[in-house]
């Protein structure tokens, strides 16, 4: 069993070559096509810089049907290239503050610039870990998140976070990637953790976790199923390349941990109707 610290490693190295490369993690075999069916406006999309569309590698959109007001202070946990910091900075004002943390320096730069593209000055992008985040205790009112959480090795760690930077009464909205009854095969296999697959829990276990830290009215707003062919589209980004030895999606290295052939066929019949984003809400006690 590989260490916490080593596994976010592996997630840190996967994420950097992704944002340089052509693909994304979580956002199968073409980088910003997961945007167009995980709920995002295409008319917003439009108003959007290139860059931060082309690099999102979510699954859903955390600030669809959230409550999110001018004014308030909005959290991204794995902020990555910027597309909800953007949106949420639009929606926060010139009166409210957008914080994204990230711990991929590659990332963040391309956050920045991002930022800096859109104009947008209200916005606050910070290197961290989500599960020791540099933010203050009840500082902030929103804390979203988009397919990140399943990624980290300490979820526990991660709610108890979210509990602890929220101000008495702020909220929590996440998509995230959840799962029932994954193969073992799948569980253990690093590279797959990093498509958002092996990491993920049930939605059983995503709301009791948070219950455990203290949140209320912990619970599923929406879902989006995931047919035959998105499975195949999550599992292509760390597809094995049986010609050059590697995998060819987000570029880590997989050697013969990697699936192609029988192998990817049999994981996406594992898969499919196993997997899922979900959007998730919580909100912390008065």
């Amino acid at each position: 069993m590989e260490s916490n610290d080593v596994v976010r490693g592996f997630v840190r190295d996967a994420y950097k070559l992704a944002v340089e490369g052509n693909t994304g993690c979580c956002g199968g075999d073409s980088k910003g096509t997961v945007v167009h069916w995980a709920g995002y406006d295409e008319d917003i999309l439009s108003t959007l810089p290139d860059e931060v569309v082309n690099n999102a590698f979510g699954c859903g959109n955390p600030l669809a049907f959230s409550e999110v007001k001018p004014g308030e202070v909005v959290l991204d946990l794995g902020s990555g290239a910027g597309i909800d910091l953007l949106l949420a900075s639009r929606i926060v004002g010139p009166e409210g503050k957008v914080i994204g943390v990230d711990m991929t320096d590659e990332m963040i730069e391309k956050a920045r610039q991002n930022i800096a593209a859109d104009g947008a000055i209200n916005i606050d992008v910070r290197k961290g870990i989500i599960e020791e985040l540099p933010v203050e205790d009840g500082s902030v009112d929103w804390v979203i998140s988009n397919c990140v959480i399943n990624l980290s090795p300490e979820k526990d760690r991660v709610f108890a976070e979210i509990a602890r930077v929220l101000k008495p009464g702020g909220r929590m909205q996440v998509s995230d990637l959840v799962a029932v009854d994954l193969p073992g095969y799948v569980k253990e296999n690093q590279f797959l953790r990093n498509t958002c697959i092996a990491g993920a829990i049930s939605e059983e276990e995503y709301v009791a976790g948070l219950q455990e830290v203290g949140m209320t009215d912990a619970s599923v707003l929406e879902r989006i199923r995931y047919d035959a062919s998105q499975v195949k589209g999550l599992l292509d980004s760390e597809r094995y390349n049986v010609d050059t030895g590697s995998s060819c999606g987000c570029g880590c290295g997989v050697g013969a941990e990697g699936l192609a052939g029988e192998a990817l066929e049999r994981a996406i019949r594992d898969l499919t109707g196993k997997v899922w984003s979900a959007k998730i809400h919580a909100r912390k006690p008065e």
